[in-house]
């Protein structure tokens, strides 16, 4: 999914982008490429990454198993 954003303004470190149905998305300037100025328009895309996904909740069902059974080997 690909978005398109506009900078609408610039107010204490943050970028406050607006989308083509007028929603607002505040993001922090120091996550954007320089030289940007109001006006300029930035595309978004976003991606579902299941793999992660599965990887994080793995990664947390081994931790929570480290927790609750501190004396089982693996």
């Amino acid at each position: 999914m690909n978005i398109s954003l506009v900078i609408d303004r610039f107010e204490n470190g943050k970028a406050i982008l607006k989308t083509n149905d007028n929603d607002t998305i505040i993001w922090p300037k120091n996550k954007l490429p320089e030289n940007l100025q109001e006006g300029s328009v930035l595309n978004f895309n976003i991606t579902n990454d299941k793999n992660e996904e599965v990887n994080k909740k793995n990664l947390a069902k081994d931790i929570l198993n480290e927790i609750l059974n501190p004396d089982d080997e693996k």
